[in-house]
């Protein structure tokens, strides 16, 4: 097998022309672990001509994913500055493959996490506010099923955040629903998610994974919880809506 070094550089080679993942169309034959070194060495690639890491990304949380996946445990990916974008953005399809959305909740840390102390009371009372999100994806596979070990090693296929308004947190047991919709039709929807239960499940899964590369989640850290099904692609739509009756809303624009 090809160096993982080499690989990462044609993986960022790929990602930087938005043409991601062309790498797999010679169905190379990655182990999950060889995927996450792939997937950590871009990443210092990445922090080596500048971009700035603001977070973590849980992904595959489902078990169906995870099957689907070859997974046994979720996954997990870094998150990027000049990838964050604000409620109302207008972007270009033309800058992604295949782009896909999911309706989701981040969380922003208010200290350092201590990953011994790393107990779920710990976590929320670590947790500045929820925002609700859009998070953007290159839905593109190109080796053989199971797909684990490519969506590992591009960064969990992630390509963007499209972030809302943040709701100040308490631990009180709050009640809401998710919607996707795309052009003011609601594309997918989930009912009776309680917070903090449901969005917090896999942060100390997280720490956990991290702490192994000696990565340490850090105050002002944004993580994404975690979404409750596939990304959806947009094909010929535009307007991307996420909204949730506890945590308020957020759009975007896909020209």
């Amino acid at each position: 097998m090809e160096k993982i070094e080499t690989i990462a550089n044609k993986i960022l080679e790929d990602y930087d022309l938005k043409n991601p993942g062309t790498i797999f169309k010679e169905k190379k034959i990655l182990s999950n672990e060889d995927a996450l070194l792939i997937q950590s060495n871009v990443a210092r690639l990445r922090q080596k001509r500048g971009e700035e890491i603001i977070g973590y990304k849980i992904g595959c949380v489902s078990k169906d994913t995870q099957k689907k996946m070859g997974f046994t445990q979720p996954a997990c990916g870094y998150l990027w500055k000049n990838e964050l974008h604000n409620s109302g953005v207008i972007l270009n399809k033309k800058d992604y493959t295949n782009p896909a959305m999911e309706a989701e909740f981040g969380v922003t840390l208010n200290r350092d996490i201590k990953p011994d102390l790393a107990s779920f009371d710990y976590i929320l009372q670590s947790i500045e506010g929820v925002n609700p999100l859009i998070e953007i994806h290159n839905l593109v596979f190109y080796g053989s099923e199971p797909y684990g070990a490519e969506l590992l090693a591009n960064n969990a296929i992630h390509a963007g955040i499209v972030i809302g308004p943040e709701t100040k947190i308490s631990s009180e047991k709050i009640e809401t629903d998710l919607k996707l919709i795309y052009d003011k039709e609601i594309t997918d929807t989930w009912t009776n998610k309680i917070w903090p239960n449901d969005m917090l499940s896999e942060i100390d899964w997280l720490i956990k994974e991290q702490a192994k590369k000696n990565n340490y989640l850090k105050k002002g850290d944004l993580i994404l919880t975690g979404a409750y099904g596939f990304p959806v692609p947009i094909n010929e739509k535009k307007l991307i809506q996420v909204t949730s009756s506890a945590f308020g809303n957020v759009e975007a624009t896909f020209n």
